[in-house]
């Protein structure tokens, strides 16, 4: 009875040619990848599959010893150690095997393994971790030699540790230093979580760029930048005017009187974009050329709604539609009620986006090359 001894590693390179086996041949490999990196975990599990071989030698049983590798993670490295597998089972026939692994990562190669022999265990490496003040201090020299690491745990701790006493003096209360120091180290995290850092580091590139090439989407970005700063005093103005009243209606009431003004700085913000993109002439993505629709639906949309809240809150009137005149032709005012109010902002917004996938599609046909013919 024989035994196959192996040893799987799905993300390394163990075996480039095919699968390495025999004593003498694993031992080298076990000196290339400990010399390599000392501190790499398939050092022990190499030596766990000898001592597995060398167990099953001592008590009198057959036993061949094998790694199998894949070189890297998906489909081609589960092949890779499939055909090492099958090349192992016709050359050597072994009865059964022992699966030696160092990470859940390599256990998901056992079924493949068990497909074409019987496995009769599985042995996972653990490494044991000493506890010692020399590998303590090795492990926080490691740590701060990370430039990035240090920068993102040790600078928002000691910023903490530095404003705790002064905002204990200033306000006079525990609980409201506690509370500022989270926020602010919550928006730290955020910040760097988000990767608004990143993009911070490289707006200054992109503004020069976009000058100095004459792009008209930075003159939209600042036009943008304006108007969503005139949504946001026109709604501050519109809620404080209303006094005390519930927070809720006071947000209904900035967001009814601002989403006009944040459609408008979107819209020009979008338009600049689609316009250098066409003298880009590099061609426009559909979901750009659609951008403007959307904004202008979502907004229709959203001040529907609030205006439906704020008049069943009693806080605006009925909306009035004022009498037409166009030579002979005249219309009549109407006052719509509550619910014609959302119907109407609700339909207009729908026929927006309606008109904008229309548009879209149809440019899109229009750019497609005149010599493709449909099937």
């Amino acid at each position: 009875m024989s035994t196959l001894v192996v040893c799987v590693d799905r993300d390394g390179n163990l075996g480039p040619d095919g699968p390495v086996v025999g004593w003498e041949a694993v031992q080298a490999l076990v000196t290339d990848v400990g010399i390599d990196d000392p501190e790499d975990s398939r050092v022990n599990c190499l030596l766990e599959t000898l001592r597995v071989a060398r167990d099953l030698r001592d008590s009198g049983e057959e036993s061949v010893v094998a790694v199998v590798s894949g070189g890297g993670d998906g489909v081609n490295s589960d092949r890779a150690v499939a055909r090492q597998a099958d090349r192992l089972v016709k050359e050597y026939d072994p009865d059964s095997a022992i699966v030696v692994t160092d990470s859940a990562s390599d256990e998901r190669l056992i079924p493949i393994i068990e497909s074409r022999i019987q496995v009769d265990a599985v042995d996972r490496v653990v490494v044991r971790q000493s506890h010692d003040i020399q590998s303590t201090y090795y492990l926080l020299k490691q740590f701060l030699g990370d430039e990035e690491l240090r920068g993102t745990v040790l600078v928002p701790i000691g910023a903490a540790l530095l404003a705790f006493p002064v905002l204990l003096l200033l306000a006079d209360s525990v609980a409201i230093a506690l509370s500022a120091i989270a926020a602010v180290i919550g928006t730290f995290l955020l910040y760097k979580g988000l990767g608004i850092d990143d993009f911070v580091s490289t707006l200054p590139r992109r503004a020069r760029t976009a000058f100095y090439s004459g792009q008209v989407s930075l003159v939209t970005y600042v036009v943008g930048a304006g108007l969503t700063l005139v949504g946001v005093f026109a709604g501050g103005i519109s809620a404080s005017g209303m006094g005390s009243t519930s927070e809720l209606l006071l947000g209904l009431r900035f967001l009814y009187d601002s989403v006009p003004w944040f459609a408008a700085a979107a819209l020009a913000a979008a338009t600049g974009r689609l316009i250098d993109e066409l003298l880009a002439e590099e061609g426009v993505s559909s979901a750009l050329m659609n951008l403007p629709f959307g904004v202008v639906a979502v907004g229709l949309v959203v001040r529907g709604f609030s205006g439906y809240f704020l008049e069943r809150a009693g806080v605006l009137g009925s909306l009035t539609i004022p009498p037409l005149e166009a030579g002979p032709v005249s219309v009549e005012g109407v006052v719509l009620s509550i619910w014609s109010r959302l119907a109407l902002y609700v339909a207009t917004g729908i026929l927006v986006s309606f008109i904008g996938v229309a548009f879209t599609s149809r440019m899109s046909d229009s750019e497609s090359p005149l010599g493709e013919m449909p099937e």
